[in-house]
């Protein structure tokens, strides 16, 4: 059995964002970047799969400029086999991200889609829902727990009012919430063993892929300041000032 982990480069989730001043994009000249988390724990887990005996083999893959070359080495030193890097250093919008991703799909024909339920920078919390849709694949999104069962896999995933475990048909697209698992600490020897790894490069062009954006940016800005906030000394008091004063309720 096949796993295809999609990996995305990002700014790290400890460096405070800056924006451009001409307020056109945030700004990541030399910024430290590093895996999405929730992608991490999604390698994570297809590594445990494979340590498991479920899986035969990991294919990483991550759309991007040259750069994230280093996010698929850090993904083939946690565990993948092999990676596959479709270049390209145009912003891509989920849509277009789903639809390079089906094409490598398509190609690799996996029977498990493992990727983070949402990137750190953008938080669309989109692409997973869109592959499934595109691939006609069932989904399982927001996995806390995931066991492959013969031809089916288990995934436990939080809801409002607790758990729900539900039973999906391979292939299958999975989302992973960071309490998935908590991925491994990567060796030295693992990394430099990742350097002699295969990494196939393509581009959209390749694969047949129209990724020309359907928004357009406006302005990124910082958030206000968060203002101070005041201690009331009742709840009539709080529920009159949220009401005329707060204008929420």
């Amino acid at each position: 059995m096949k796993a295809l982990v999609a990996v995305k480069r990002v700014v790290d989730y400890n460096v405070k964002v800056r924006v451009k001043t001409d307020g056109s994009d945030v700004d990541i000249d030399n910024v430290k970047m590093s895996m999405n988390p929730f992608d991490e724990v999604a390698v994570e887990e297809a590594v445990r799969l494979k340590e498991a005996g479920k899986i035969s083999e990991i294919v990483a893959v991550s759309l991007g400029g040259k750069k994230s070359e280093e996010t698929l080495r850090t993904a083939l030193a946690m565990g993948a086999d092999r990676a596959v890097h479709v270049e390209t250093d145009a912003k891509l919008e989920p849509l277009a991200v789903a639809k390079l991703l089906k094409a490598v799909a398509d190609k690799e024909a996996p029977q498990l889609l493992l990727l983070g339920k949402q990137a750190i920078d953008d938080d669309a919390n989109q692409t997973a829902q869109m592959l499934a849709a595109l691939l006609g694949a069932a989904q399982g999104t927001f996995a806390c727990k995931v066991a492959l069962e013969n031809s089916e896999v288990l995934v436990t995933r939080e809801v409002d009012g607790g758990e729900e475990t539900l039973a999906l048909k391979l292939p299958a697209v999975i989302s992973a919430d960071l309490r998935l698992n908590e991925p491994r600490f990567v060796k030295l020897p693992n990394i430099m063993a990742a350097k002699k790894k295969p990494l196939e490069k393509t581009t959209p062009a390749d694969l047949g892929v129209d990724i020309s954006p359907k928004t357009n940016v406006v302005k990124v800005a910082e958030p206000k300041p968060r203002q101070a906030g005041i201690k009331v000394g009742s709840v009539a008091e709080l529920v009159e000032k949220l009401k005329n004063e707060a204008k929420v309720i």
